[in-house]
């Protein structure tokens, strides 16, 4: 019999880019708070969502260095699951009840595209770097505290997708409310049959369901983003009108489940 969560299964199911669920998640966060052009964001949104006109093109930008553990002590194997990743989330609704919907997402490490495509999230192989904080005091050190500096970039074939900046100012009191809306990810999976290439084999809503999240240590600031136009890819379709706060926190959380919430094929 062959085991393995994903693929590739063997009889030992050890070569699966993933483990099977509980997955754990632990994370230094760059967040930058900006409005796109509202069309653009609507034209990105699936079946199932509508654009949110109260939000007028409001998104974040996202970058991330995580560590990852499943049920198999995972977090003593650094090289497999330790990764990086950047992200945009647009503000839409489903029902009339405030989303965030996922229509690009970076990622330098094989086994968290398996998970993201698993999920519905549209992962992509790319670079990211974000300042990292230390312990021990130093200029480098980047301290949670007024003042401090961080960067953060994603570039994907050679080309740089989008640059990030952020200064502290101060802390953020109550961080659920400026991270309040629960995200929505679509899973399709195409066909490759001739005559059944334009009709999906999947096409699912689905709700990313965190348990047990936690956000810490925020703080936000004055911030810079840019996202410029690259050949071969349209992100730059929701670069920057304005930009907003931008916030550094740690996160936590755990996926043990995935709603859908439409099935388009149904």
């Amino acid at each position: 019999m062959l085991k393995g969560y994903t693929v590739p299964l063997t009889p030992q199911g050890l070569s699966a880019l993933t483990p099977a669920p509980p997955w754990h998640y632990s994370s230094d966060c760059m967040a930058i708070e900006y409005w796109a052009e509202p069309t653009a964001v609507a034209q990105l949104l699936p079946p199932g969502l509508s654009a949110d006109n109260d939000s007028d093109g409001r998104a974040f930008f996202w970058f991330l260095d995580w560590q990852f553990t499943g049920s198999n002590d995972e977090i003593t194997d650094p090289a497999r699951y330790q990764y990086r990743e950047a992200f945009v989330l647009i503000e839409a609704r489903l029902d009339g009840k405030p989303v965030n919907y996922c229509p690009y997402i970076f990622v330098d490490n094989d086994a968290a595209i398996a998970r993201g495509w698993a999920q519905g999230y549209p992962k992509k192989l790319g670079s990211i770097f974000q300042t990292r904080t230390f312990a021990a005091s130093s200029a480098a050190a980047a301290p949670l505290a007024k003042g401090s500096r961080f960067g953060a970039s994603i570039a994907a074939h050679g080309e740089r997708m989008a640059t990030a900046r952020l200064q502290l100012e101060e802390k953020v009191q109550d961080p659920t409310q400026v991270f309040s809306r629960p995200t929505t990810i679509r899973r399709y999976f195409p066909q490759l049959t001739v005559g059944r290439q334009d009709k999906p084999a999947v096409d699912e809503l689905t709700l990313s369901k965190m348990d047990d999240l936690t956000l810490s240590e925020a703080w936000e600031g004055s911030a810079e983003l840019s996202i410029p136009e690259v050949r071969g890819e349209d992100m730059h379709i929701l670069a920057p009108l304005r930009v907003g706060r931008g916030y550094r926190f740690g996160m936590s959380y755990s996926v043990t489940d995935l709603p859908i919430l439409k099935d388009n094929l149904a």
